[in-house]
């Protein structure tokens, strides 16, 4: 068997659609140079509350026909908005409960999360099921791109039967960015209460870490030494500078947490935690010096500062570059790791390889051409010649790979953990 047959490609695919919509804040300033007083959030305020009552009346029926038919909640999210910024308008006598609607929508915006992309996808399945039920239930995770090249986090459920038989279940037409609960520093917990399904709940920025861009979650499920199972996902947050990995933690709960990763190699893209300690000790697979694939330890969750080289380039297509594709996935037969290989024209090719269980640094074997690649009919997108993924799921020794496609859209593919040990060397 060759490596490129071991994966059965289906017919399933997620594509970007631009009537999904959250609604965030909304801020605008005069530029540095011309700033003055009073503030212009100040001048817009004085300006709306300066027409007459039934016009602010209207004007309000007319914001309710529009939001209403597609955000749930509406009046709760303008008001909460018109809370945020009531310091920054001053004084101006706001009294009623509808003005302070209308101005709580003139600092929001509507925002089509996936409008360019849907993408990087990782898989899970989803708690309290039985591992010999024939199909399982699982959440997928995906990276959605809107205006401004932002990426969010946005997520869907859906079966499969542990062949060729998917559903992805019907994403709700409610996009609900979930709200802070608390902040301690950079550690920040939310809540998804407004959310009745997780389909609903857009993970956007939030923090100045991740102004650019919250990229490529890699979900886990994790179980620590006491047997307490949590999910897991490390992502990339970007400010338009710097990139670091943070964490998320609790996304299958309606409260969780996002904190930073700190240690001198935690600054990086594309760390992926394995599913339980080694030994004692947390472990991750990483790229830290954006060409090799390396093995990170740590005493704590949140410290990483250990690390070493294990595994680089040495076929033609991974040539520039290797990483991860998702967390490592334990088998029988050790730690099975899902890899990304960079080549020529910057094309993305999907491979793997197999460490040893009880010493994830020694490489037992690899795949010496890629599984999945930028075929003809998968090759344009957004970003052309990119086959990319963030994370696959096992079951009963068959493995379901989501994958995107040009950082654009979303598409799936089953094989056997025996054809593809078999086209390892």
């Amino acid at each position: 068997m060759n490596a490129a047959d071991v994966f059965t490609k289906l017919d399933v695919e997620l594509k970007p659609d631009p009537s999904r919509t959250v609604i965030r804040p909304f801020r605008f300033d005069y530029p540095e140079a011309f700033d003055r007083k009073p503030s212009r959030a100040e001048c817009v305020a004085r300006h709306v509350m300066a027409l007459d009552p039934a016009t602010r009346d209207r004007m309000l029926d007319l914001l309710h026909d529009a939001m209403r038919q597609r955000h749930r909640n509406v009046d709760n999210v303008f008001l909460r908005r018109f809370d945020q910024i009531k310091a920054d308008i001053g004084d101006i006598g706001v009294e009623r409960d509808c003005d302070r609607l209308l101005l709580g929508a003139y600092f929001s915006q509507e925002y089509a999360f996936e409008s360019a992309a849907l993408f990087n996808p990782s898989i899970v399945t989803l708690p309290d099921q039985d591992p010999d039920d024939q199909s399982i239930r699982f959440l997928l995770s995906l990276r959605g791109v809107g205006e401004g090249h932002i990426s969010s986090v946005t997520f869907r459920t859906g079966t499969w039967d542990g062949a060729t038989g998917l559903t992805v279940d019907p994403a709700s037409s409610q996009g609900v960015p979930p709200r802070i609960d608390s902040e301690d520093g950079e550690w920040v917990r939310m809540r998804a209460d407004d959310s009745q399904d997780i389909s609903e709940t857009v993970i956007f920025p939030i923090l100045p870490s991740q102004r650019s861009g919250i990229e490529d979650l890699r979900l886990v499920h994790f179980t620590d030494h006491d047997g307490v199972r949590s999910v897991i996902g490390t992502y990339t947050a970007f400010d338009g500078q710097t990139a670091r990995c943070e964490l998320l933690r609790g996304i299958n709960e309606q409260s969780f947490e996002m904190r930073p990763l700190t240690g001198r190699l935690s600054g990086y893209k594309g760390m992926a935690l394995f599913p339980r300690r080694i030994g004692d000790r947390f472990a991750m697979i990483g790229r830290q010096d954006n060409v090799n694939l390396w093995l990170l330890y740590s005493d704590d969750l949140h410290i990483w500062d250990e690390g070493m080289r294990i595994m680089g380039p040495q076929y033609p297509w991974e040539f520039v570059q290797i990483g991860n594709c998702g967390s490592p996935i334990e088998i029988d037969e050790g730690w099975l790791v899902f890899t990304h290989g960079v080549g020529m024209v910057r094309g993305y090719c999907v491979g793997a390889c197999l460490l040893d269980k009880d010493n994830p640094a020694k490489v037992l074997a690899r795949t010496h051409s890629p599984i999945l690649f930028p075929s003809a009919e998968q090759r344009g997108g957004y970003v052309p010649n990119v086959t990319y993924s963030c994370g696959a799921l096992l079951h009963k020794r068959h493995i379901l790979l989501p994958y995107a496609i040009g950082d654009q859209y979303t598409a799936f593919a089953t094989g056997s953990v025996d054809d593809l040990l078999s086209v390892m060397v």
